[in-house]
């Protein structure tokens, strides 16, 4: 017999993870970052550049590779983007 258990609105908590209130921050942040490069139309090198970061770094940040990532650090880097593309218009 199968059971189902209700979930906690957060995945990572669910599955018994470590620091599950991070990971759940750093993957809202991961995917904030992804709509707004959509917006964009930005390459992910041309993203990369305007963030300050190698593009390695930027696809593991979107693929939810953020270990050892803070979540100030992704959040700085989407304020970066920000200010690179209101600047150049």
């Amino acid at each position: 017999m199968v059971t189902h258990a209700g979930s906690s609105g957060n995945v990572f908590a669910d599955l018994g993870l470590s620091h599950p209130e991070d990971r759940l921050a750093q993957s809202r942040l991961a995917a904030a970052l992804q709509r707004r490069l959509e917006e964009l139309g930005l390459t992910y090198a041309a993203a990369a550049s305007a963030m300050d970061m190698p593009p390695s770094k930027l696809l593991e940040i979107l693929r939810g590779r953020c270990e050892g990532l803070s979540e100030g650090y992704v959040a700085e880097r989407l304020a970066k983007l920000e200010r690179t593309v209101k600047n150049a218009h």
